[in-house]
């Protein structure tokens, strides 16, 4: 039996995936890290943090395999977006990584449309200025820390650091430079118009590569250090969210993802570089070569829930707070809740906005509550589906994973809120397995990501729309959809008062 490796670095943990031919997982693990917060809105990582933990869980993992390592044919990765990696001319790191969720950088995005515009922004890059792309923390380490900037050499993002200590050479894939500011999405190269605007090289970029290419093999060094073959190759990667698009089966024109973690994601497949959302939503280059892919996001799903519940639910397990909720009806008798409790994303860019319960009365109970917390995150999913809709697209069949995928009640409530089939995985490994799968993929095992998912994802259940329900969230969320703009100007001034 042949064997790749996933791995998914993320912003808490570097997850390792060891899976078969058929596409079992059969060993996995992880390795947590810190966070480096120094004050409020920084977010940093210490990078050797990365490649300590990736080579004690390979070493762990590899102990206690029981083939030959010679059959673990491939290794690849998914990785957290945006973060920025600096290395001086010795291949050095400079300072930590400023990663995806640091704010520091809103003077930096006003720069960039004041010396480009908004609008051709959107047309080179197919994205907005946001404070998590990597191209504001550039600009805020040539300002900030000039003489540490004169030294820089070339940037990274983070999983390509990690990759770059396995092979000891260079890359970034279309995916994540995508998330840069700095690439031509729909030309897939580093634009000279936005490096010669802001006096950056060509040479500070890193040459770029599809997903499933194999950029060289494991260093005697590596080898060494974790068991790992020197004959495994190593294959580029891809973007957390390409990666997780691509381990859900998300290979087709009309498929889609609706991710529910922490945030949550709503993302398509797109076929075409020319659609125009005016920057409503991401728009990024696949995994999967000369394949796009655009993307809503909720700040605070998950969290929404999770917060929610440590409020009023500490010491209680999530099943005793879900429970009665699949007989509260829908629109929760009339209680609505907005997820805006750290700002909004999509298809709002708002750090100020907060969230609200509106139509509280003293019938409502608990379950009432949290039956009203579940629609209002699904609500907020649904704005970017709408936009996805109105664009022109048919999303007919979104496959959901996440914490939204481990409730019954609220897989059916995301086929109502989104008139929509919704299908559940059978084994759900997310990043970690579209990285195993950009492996097979690259190692020869399959013609096609399309022919490697149809053999690695199954389907375990699908749940279809309720017509009466769907009809009484058509209404609801016309109302959910005021609540935005009613409560803006007195979240505005509510602002003075946050402590």
């Amino acid at each position: 039996m042949k064997y790749v490796i996933g791995v998914d670095l993320g912003t808490s943990a570097v997850k390792l995936l060891l899976v078969n031919q058929k596409g079992e997982v059969c060993k996995e693990l992880s390795k947590s890290y810190p966070l480096i917060i120094e004050k409020s809105g920084y977010s940093e990582q210490n990078p050797e943090e990365w490649v300590e933990k990736t080579t004690e869980g390979l070493k762990e993992l590899l102990d206690q395999f029981e083939g030959n390592v010679d059959d673990i044919e491939g290794i690849s990765f998914s990785g957290q977006m945006h973060g920025l990696v600096l290395l001086d001319e010795q291949k050095k790191v400079l300072r930590n990584a400023i990663l995806w969720n640091d704010t520091r950088t809103t003077l930096q995005c006003k720069e960039i449309y004041d010396a480009i515009g908004q609008e051709r922004l959107l047309e080179i890059t197919k994205n907005p200025a946001l404070e998590g792309f990597t191209l504001p923390k550039i600009l805020w380490v040539k300002e900030h820390e000039p003489q540490l900037f004169e030294q820089s050499h070339v940037f990274m993002l983070p999983k390509d650091y990690l990759r770059y200590r396995i092979t000891g050479a260079i890359h970034m894939d279309y995916s994540d430079a995508a998330g840069t500011l700095l690439l031509n999405v729909a030309k897939r190269e580093w634009s000279e118009e936005l490096l010669n605007a802001f006096g950056l090289s060509s040479t500070f970029c890193p040459p770029l590569v599809d997903s499933h290419e194999y950029v060289g093999n494991v260093t005697p060094e590596f080898s060494a250090q974790t068991g790992l073959s020197q004959n495994t190759k190593v294959f580029a990667g891809g973007a957390d969210n390409a990666c997780g698009a691509i381990g859900s089966g998300i290979l087709t024109e009309g498929k889609t993802l609706c991710s529910i973690g922490t945030s949550g994601v709503v993302l398509s497949y797109e076929e075409k570089s020319k659609l125009d959302f005016e920057g409503k939503v991401h728009y990024f280059n696949h995994g999967e070569e000369n394949a796009f892919y655009t993307m809503g996001v909720t700040l605070a799903a998950g969290y929404s829930l999770s917060w929610f519940k440590d409020t009023f639910a500490k010491d209680e397990p999530f099943e005793a707070l879900l429970e009665g909720i699949e007989d509260v009806p829908s629109g929760s008798n009339g209680l609505l809740f907005t997820p805006y409790i750290v700002g909004e994303r999509t298809p709002h860019a708002d750090s100020t906005i907060r969230g609200s319960f509106i139509g509280m009365d003293a019938s409502h109970e608990r379950k009432h509550f949290t039956h009203a917390v579940l629609e209002g995150i699904t609500f907020s999913l649904h704005e970017s589906i709408e936009i996805f809709r109105n664009s022109g697209k048919t999303i007919d069949t979104i496959i959901s994973i996440g914490g939204g995928a481990k409730n019954e009640t609220w897989l059916q409530m995301q086929a109502d809120i989104f008139n929509a089939r919704i299908e559940k995985l059978s084994s759900e490994q997310g990043p970690g397995m579209g990285a195993a799968m950009l492996a097979a993929y690259g190692s020869g095992w399959y013609p096609s990501l399309k022919a490697c998912a149809d053999e690695f994802i199954k389907i375990s259940k699908s749940y279809e729309p309720i017509r009466e329900n769907v009809e009484v969230y058509k209404e609801l969320f016309a109302v959910y959809q005021q609540t935005y703009t009613q409560t803006k100007e007195l979240n505005e001034s509510l602002k003075a008062f946050r402590k």
